[in-house]
Parts: C-alpha cells; structure tokens; sequence
C-alpha cells in the first residue's frame, strides 16, 4: 500500500521509517551544502582550474588577432574550444557561475560565523570545571592568604596577561584569550569577498589597452587610436579619459664594457622621454620607467616594451609615396633581432608587402644566416623579402608585426629560382623587383611600447589583500586558550590555601603548559613577596 502523502514512508521489512525531506528540506540541505567551508574550497580550487585555459590560450579580449590564428591553424579543435567559451575564459557564463557560486559560498558561510562570533564576545568565560587535573596542561601549589585574596590575585594575573576574566562562584575563576584568533579568521573570508568583489568591479568597468609609438609620435586616448583595445562590458568607450602622450626620446642602456662576458650586451635601463596634455588641459613632462609608470587621470601608463621602428618610404614606378613612416620590429633575442612586415596596401593594381629582419648591428653568419651582434645600433640593415596578393585575406585581424602570406605569392629574382631579397642601410635606395617602384631606408627610430590600464577595483583588492594577509597571520599565530584557577582551603596550615590551575585549547598548544605554569608561579611568587 503505498503512504500517505506528507507522512513518512515506513519500511516494513527493514523496520525503519524514512522521514521526507519535502521542497524545503531539500532547499536547506542545498543550501547547507553550498555554504559549508568544503564547497567554498571547491569553488576556489574551480576557479583556479578554471583559470588555466585563459593563460593557456589566447584571448580575444587581449589580442584577436593571435585568437583568430589560433582556431584558423586547428581546424578541428579551434571552433569546437570556441564554443567552449576557451578564447573568453573570464566572461564565458560556465566561470561566471563558478565565481557567482563562490561569491554566494563565502557569504552564507560567514554571515552565520560572524553572528555565533559577536555573541561568543559578549558572553563570559565558562564556569571552571570541578576536577582540573583532567585537562590537558594542570599544575598545583599553595599559596599564603584567604581564599578571597588569593581568588582576586588571580583575576589580576589573568587580566594582566590579556584574558577575559569572570568569576562564576567564591573560589574559582576562568580566563579566555585568543578571541582575535577567530576574528582573524573573519576578516581573511571577508578579506577574500571583497577581492572578489574588487575583481569584478575591475572586470565591469576597467579596460586595457596597448599601442606602440615611435619616437616623435603621439597618441590620445581614444579607442580608436590603441593598437588594442579591450573594455569591459560595461564600459563606455566615449566616456575615456581624453589625454595625450607624445614620446620625444626613447633610451636604452646596454652594457657595451667587457666583450665576451656573460654580461655583455644587457641591458641597464629603459627611458621613455614623453610630454603631454591631461585630461584638464595641464601640459606636463615626465620620464616613464619599466617599474616607474605615469599615473594619469583614471590612467596609468607602464613602459611594457621598446624596440626599434626603421623609418621605410616605398614610391611606385612615378615616384608616389605609397608607404612612409616608422615601422615597428618586434625583438626576437637579446641582440634585438627583429622581425616585422611592411604593408603597402595603397599599391596598384596589385597590393604587396614585405617579411623582413632588422639588425641594429648586422652581420651575415655562415651558418645562421642574418644576426645582430649588439642590441645597439652600431651597423644597422634592414633584410627584406617581398610578397604580392591580398594583404588582408577574408579581413581578418592581424599583428602589426607579421604578414599573412597563405594568399600571396612570393616575388622571384629574374631567373625565377630564388626568391628576391632586399638588403639595405640607413640612407639606402633600393628598385623593387618587376618594376614595382623604389624602397628606402631613410633611418632608424626607436618606439616605446606602452600598456594603458584603467581598473576602478584595485585599490579595493590591494587593500583587501593586505587585510587577508594580516587575517591570516593572526587565525595562524594567536592560540584560543581557557584558563581555570580554583582555590581550596589548605587542611594543614592557616593562612595557606591550596591553588589548582588549568589550561585548555581548541588547538595544538605546545606553549599550553607553559602558560599553566606561568600563571601558578606569579600567584606563588606574589605571596611570597607579601
């Protein structure tokens, strides 16, 4: 027969009756689970897993361009992580809900810690057990004076050393310590909310960009005008801050003393020399530093990477300037090796490009091909091979640094067998093959990589930061202790009582007994002195 609904359905052969949770019971239970200490480091641990494929990964928020690559090269893979959310780790619903779940975790666990915490500070110490010698530190001696004057030495001792102090009858009394231990365990969790807090605020409302700027060259900050820009989703792009920084001279120091040494050819120092207009209209001077960044209005700016821009000019077969300007290399090694690729997209009737290497101090190797020997240029070339075809296939984004040469053809010498290069220095003028013009390299500048950042939640982490670390410390280092000293009249002798101390923790306490022992030789030591 089947039971009745609401009532607990009873098991005949096995004698038990098994009670039914109903909708509410299994709503507690969820939510007992959900804020239970285990899940919350579940939910860290997530997080952190979850995190790897954002490191692992490009993302298209930082560079979509490499993102586009990517899922392009792994034809199989690539759309299939893409929908995975694998390429937009940090706002794909399946992170969002683990750290949602996370932020709801550590709420419901502290809330009611908290509260149980705030009555346990109001309330008074336990009354003294009737048998101390059973806890875990205990020490005995006799002490001379009444019950009454030795009960209240006590109570200064006790409160000498920091412990909450209360007398539950005429010949005991009980301390308690250690309160901030749990207090410090408090304020890590809520420490931790309001980073997590502080990191979604960023994520909201701060945005991230990078552009390169050569000597000589200036940028504002508009989207339009960083070379990447990544907002977040609840940013404004009109709403920027609208300063602007020019780079009047970009240094770099390297060690040049020593030759042959391991040391030779690093570098010292990097400098960029800017001037500018804030967002108030005030025109200001500064140096920017790879440790010293300019704080601008909702701004700063971090020298993030240097490198060298030969300044190119491409005409065609009339003499037109098609390409002019300073094209940035990117460093491939220490000796500032570097690759990039020159774009000229005005070309007719076809378009075409160059892959090449520049060297501040060039050197043909016979076995490596083109080097550079010294991260200075000393003897600087340009080495360039060109391409015809579409520049921007299917118009896909690319990396101001690369070509993407899978729909272009490669231009040949007069013989068809090789392809043709090009080889220049500063002040040279090259005919381009078929035809197609003149390429120059009219100098060498250097460029400034900067890193514009804006996040309106880390002061709020830094400083919840600090106050987990100093939570931390505290629920590690401070010990939760119960001290209990009885007093009974002595048998033998008049005047002398007989003092029974002893110590509890809820913890390890190796220093325990020391305590206990501590505290029964200053009651000692003060009758004595008497």
């Amino acid at each position: 027969m089947p039971a009745t609904k609401g009532r607990p359905r009873s098991d005949h052969r096995a004698g038990v009756t098994q009670p039914r949770l109903g909708v509410l019971g299994w709503l507690r239970w969820g939510w007992r689970q959900l804020t239970s200490m285990r899940t919350a480091l579940l939910l860290l641990l997530l997080v952190a897993i979850g995190a790897v494929p954002g490191s692992v990964f490009p993302q298209r928020s930082q560079d979509p361009g490499a993102t586009a690559d990517w899922i392009a090269r792994h034809e199989t893979t690539g759309p299939t992580l893409d929908k995975l959310g694998a390429f937009d780790v940090f706002s794909s619903p399946w992170f969002s809900a683990i750290y949602l779940l996370l932020f709801i975790s550590l709420i419901g666990c502290i809330l009611p810690r908290s509260l149980q915490h705030l009555r346990v500070l109001r309330s008074r110490p336990p009354r003294a057990p009737r048998r101390l010698s059973r806890l875990e530190a205990h020490a005995t001696g006799e002490v001379t004076g009444s019950v009454e004057q030795v009960r209240e030495a006590a109570t200064r001792v006790l409160r000498r050393r920091r412990y909450r102090v209360a007398s539950h009858d005429e010949v005991s009394v009980s301390g308690e310590s250690g309160y901030l231990k749990e207090t410090g365990n408090l304020v890590f969790h809520i420490a931790l909310v309001f980073i997590i807090i502080g990191v979604a605020i960023g994520y909201l409302w701060g945005w991230k960009a990078d552009v390169i700027v050569p000597e000589g060259d200036s940028f504002v900050s508009t989207s339009t005008r960083f070379d990447t820009f990544a907002p977040g989703p609840l940013v404004d792009e009109q709403s920027l801050s609208p300063f602007t920084i020019s780079v009047t001279k970009m240094t770099a120091d390297f060690n040049d003393r020593e030759p042959g040494a391991e040391t030779f050819g690093q570098p010292r120092d990097f400098t960029a020399h800017v001037k500018g207009v804030t967002a108030d209209g005030e025109e200001f001077t500064d140096l920017v530093k790879v440790n010293g960044p300019l704080e601008m209005t909702d701004a700063t700016v971090f020298l993030l990477g240097n490198g060298y821009a030969p300044v190119i000019t491409v005409k065609d077969p009339d003499g037109e300037v098609l390409y002019k300007g300073a094209t940035p290399f990117l460093a491939q090694d220490s000796n500032y090796r570097s690759t990039g690729a020159v774009k000229v997209g005005a070309a007719e009737p076809e378009q075409f490009g160059f892959m090449g290497l520049f060297l501040p101090t060039a050197h043909i190797d016979p076995e490596t091909g083109p080097i550079s020997l010294f991260p200075d240029t000393r003897s600087p070339a340009l080495a360039l091979s060109m391409y015809t075809g579409d520049l921007y296939p299917g118009g896909m984004p690319q990396s101001v640094f690369s070509l993407d040469t899978k729909g272009m053809d490669k231009v040949l010498t007069k013989d068809g067998k090789d392809q043709a290069r090009l080889w220049l220095t500063p002040g040279e003028t090259a005919k381009l093959p078929g035809g197609r013009g003149t390429i120059s390299l009219d100098g060498v500048d250097r460029y400034a990589g900067f890193s514009v950042r804006h996040d309106p939640g880390k002061h709020l982490v830094l400083w919840s930061a600090f106050a987990a670390l100093a939570g931390l410390i505290a629920s590690l280092v401070l010990k939760r202790r119960r001290v209990f000293v009885r007093v009974v009249e002595s048998e033998g002798a008049d005047g002398v009582v007989r003092v029974e101390v002893g110590g509890m923790s809820r913890d390890d306490d190796e220093g325990l007994t020391e305590v206990v022992t501590e505290v029964r030789d200053e009651l000692v030591g003060q009758s004595e002195a008497s």
